[in-house]
């Protein structure tokens, strides 16, 4: 039964002493955020009210906004209200998609703004079985079927564990305004067909079952914890370190169950099942793509790599832009050259003959058709080559760098082998030192 004091615990089990705690309440003026707002109200917390109007009722939209307006001059309390207009570009189809998007990023830019700490939803327990029928459908698994989280990412919702019903009786006993969305009564949406015509079934079957449901969410979701804390442990178990990137044992993850699969790999964005068997057989070299990741095949290894990261590493750096041939001899310091020196983990010393190289220097990422002279062979060879018989990782080889002059020769492949042709001999009288130190 929602009563004062039920729902202050729920919200003290979804955050720690709340009234330390600042919020931003959306409410649409239905009877589920006019009842939020009114307890947050009447428990004396630090909050702000978001509206937005659609504008996809008419007249009845207008109501709602003020029926919001009142209560929030009525009780002071700030309001912020977003009107839709033609440059919010709505839709013909994905009505809903394109409304849930423009309203949380309405929420986010206030809370950033006014500097508040969560965003408070007025979801029911109806919300969360009429979201499980939804889920199951989709055959979402155990997170899907555990339904909306009570606490997600800053965004609280303590009514979840309230039905409507009791929703209602709270609105009639402390006489709260608030207005029926009319819309909701059609089934032109899945949730409103489930909401209107599959819901008042499963309630005539059992007049406890939203009790019971209510229990067997608690369970599913102490099971997803414990499930998730277990892929967490498989995970590590998995990892290969790496300062830079995510990286896991290919082998290791093929030994594991297709569950266990789906679900690492569900972490970084790989959620197609079909797709899991073509990443195992794939070929060193290939790529997958999700929306926020690049995942790379290589050899015995996944290389999971952040889309946002992927152009953070300059490709080319000015190391040297002339010769003092003056001094006769300049001493360059890669750790004092790269800022991101930690990827050249090995000392060298490279003694160059600084009358043979044509200036400016650079550093910069392996090209197709590089080839050089490496000290201590004969011969020339490829770079592509010479970075197959050092069995490099495709990362290690994004990440090497080769030095080159003004004509883009390569000069030497930093810090595994110098050209040869412009080492410094008996002959020279200039010497550049390029050396780094560990």
């Amino acid at each position: 039964m929602l009563e004062k004091s039920s729902f202050k615990n729920q919200l003290e089990n979804l955050t720690d002493s709340p009234e330390d705690h600042t919020y931003l309440l959306a409410v649409s003026g239905g009877v589920d955020s006019m009842v939020l707002a009114y307890l947050f109200h009447v428990l004396g917390l630090r909050f702000q009210i978001a509206h937005i109007n659609y504008k996809l009722r008419g007249k009845d939209s207008d109501l709602d906004q003020k029926t919001v307006e009142d209560f929030c001059e009525n009780n002071e309390i700030p309001l912020h209200i977003y009107e839709v207009s033609e440059k919010d570009k709505k839709p013909k189809n994905s009505i809903q998609l394109w409304a849930r998007e423009l309203r949380y990023r309405f929420f986010g830019e206030i809370c950033r703004k006014e500097n508040l700490e969560f965003l408070v939803t007025a979801h029911h327990l109806n919300d969360q079985l009429e979201t499980f029928i939804i889920n199951l459908s989709k055959a979402s698994g155990i997170k899907g079927l555990s339904g909306i989280p009570a606490n997600d990412n800053n965004i609280l919702r303590p009514l979840l564990y309230f039905s409507k019903e009791d929703i209602y009786q709270f609105a009639k006993q402390n006489r709260i305004e608030f207005r029926e969305d009319l819309s909701n009564q059609k089934n032109d949406y899945l949730r409103n067909k489930i909401r209107n015509e599959i819901v008042p079934k499963l309630l005539e079957v059992n007049d406890h079952f939203l009790e019971n449901f209510k229990k067997s969410s608690s369970y599913l979701n102490q099971a997803r914890d414990f499930i998730e804390g277990q892929i967490q442990e498989t995970e590590k178990k998995l990892s290969v370190f790496n300062p830079y990137h995510k990286i896991l044992s290919k082998e290791k993850l093929e030994q594991e169950s297709d569950f266990v699969k789906f679900e690492i790999l569900k972490r970084y964005g790989f959620d197609q099942e079909e797709e899991i068997p073509k990443i195992f057989k794939a070929e060193t070299g290939s790529s997958f793509f999700s929306t926020d990741y690049q995942l790379m095949v290589d050899r015995d290894e996944l290389i999971f790599i952040r889309k946002n990261e992927e152009n953070k590493t300059r490709d080319e750096i000015i190391l040297i832009k002339n010769f003092d041939f003056s001094e006769n001899r300049t001493n360059i310091n890669l750790k004092d050259a790269i800022e991101d020196i930690d990827e050249i983990n090995k000392s060298f010393e490279w003694d160059f003959d600084a009358d043979k190289l044509r200036f400016p220097l650079r550093l910069r990422r392996q090209q197709d058709g590089d080839v050089f002279f490496p000290s201590g062979f004969s011969g020339k060879k490829k770079v592509s080559k010479f970075f197959r018989d050092e069995k490099l990782s495709i990362l290690a080889k994004q990440k090497t760098w080769i030095l080159a002059d003004s004509n883009n020769t390569v000069l030497g492949i930093v810090p595994f082998r110098q050209d040869r042709r412009y080492a410094k001999d008996e002959k020279t009288k200039n010497i550049l030192k390029i050396f780094n130190e560990k």
